[in-house]
């Protein structure tokens, strides 16, 4: 794997998290790691419903990746979805927790986040692609991506969110997103268009994912829905989703066993198990698999 996705809630004050409704329905009590306490933007999937997690607060799961970066140091650069959410209606009914907005002080306080693991050299953000006199869309399709060699080792932080709201307060006094860390989510012919997300990769949208690639956008889709695609066993959109030439393609399943449980041996994986190939769609002729990242590292832990 060379992406994340993370599910982040704001959280400026500490330890408005730390006490589930679905907890508080078992008499379970307030959750015990300090963590939660503390100021910060926090990691989990649906408040007061979903809480568990590997690493409570956002810096904590950045300061992981941070290690394994600095630690493999030649790797292909590293895609982090981050969806931002909100609590859940139906557990705010219920006396749930309601959530501070994802305004301009949250965002800056993500991107703050964001910085204090990684400095301006370890990531790559729309500043670092964007060219003078040019939108941040006409710098990625008339003169493209930094190298691989440029990105090595690099991270690259993307908005998961659908346009709406929260996009646009990420870039409100910022077409091109001047300043800020993450790409967003945003549509061509926009001038924050560099990375589009396309989750559905197949019939009509193969063609159109691919004509987007060859464009210059980044894309990212998805191999498979849980848990329909591994209890019907068709793979139709993993093939879809490879075909594609999409950069990023997502999965809840990918290593060998994580579908054994439902009695299904579906994984979402790249031929030979590289963790990164030529793109199928726009890669030069010259390009080879097992080039990519090093020997040592591709055979390591991912």
């Amino acid at each position: 794997m060379r992406g994340l996705e993370l599910d982040l809630f704001p959280d400026p004050q500490g330890g408005l998290y730390d006490e589930p409704l679905i907890r508080q329905a078992v008499g379970g009590g307030p959750l015990t790691d300090p963590a939660w306490q503390q100021p910060g933007i926090k990691v989990f999937h649906i408040a007061d419903l979903d809480f568990r997690t590997t690493c409570v607060r956002f810096v904590a799961c950045l300061e992981q990746v941070r290690a394994w970066s600095d630690a493999n140091p030649r790797h292909v650069p590293l895609f982090i979805l981050l969806e931002l959410k909100q609590s859940d209606r139906r557990a705010v009914d219920a006396g749930g927790v309601v959530d501070p907005p994802w305004d301009a002080a949250t965002l800056d306080g993500l991107d703050a986040e964001i910085r204090s693991v990684f400095g301006e050299s370890g990531l790559i953000t729309p500043d670092d692609v964007r060219r003078r006199r040019l939108t941040l869309e006409q710098s990625v399709l008339r003169r493209g991506w930094p190298s691989l060699e440029d990105s090595r080792g690099k991270v690259v932080f993307l908005l998961d969110n659908d346009p709406g709201t929260i996009r646009d307060a990420y870039r409100a006094g910022r077409p091109n997103l001047e300043g800020r860390v993450l790409f967003t989510n945003s549509r061509p012919g926009l001038g924050d268009a560099a990375f589009i997300k396309r989750n559905e990769p197949r019939d009509a949208n193969t063609a159109e994912i691919q004509a987007l690639v060859r464009d210059g956008y980044l894309v990212r889709t998805r191999s498979d829905v849980p848990l329909t695609t591994v209890l019907s066993g068709d793979t139709a959109q993993l093939a879809a989703a490879l075909a594609s030439g999409a950069q990023v393609v997502s999965t809840d399943f990918p290593v060998p066993g994580m579908a054994a449980r439902y009695d299904s041996d579906f994984v979402a994986e790249l031929r030979g198990g590289v963790v990164a190939r030529c793109n199928p769609v726009n890669a030069p002729s010259f390009c080879r698999d097992r080039l990519l990242e090093p020997v040592s590292l591709r055979r390591g832990d991912s």
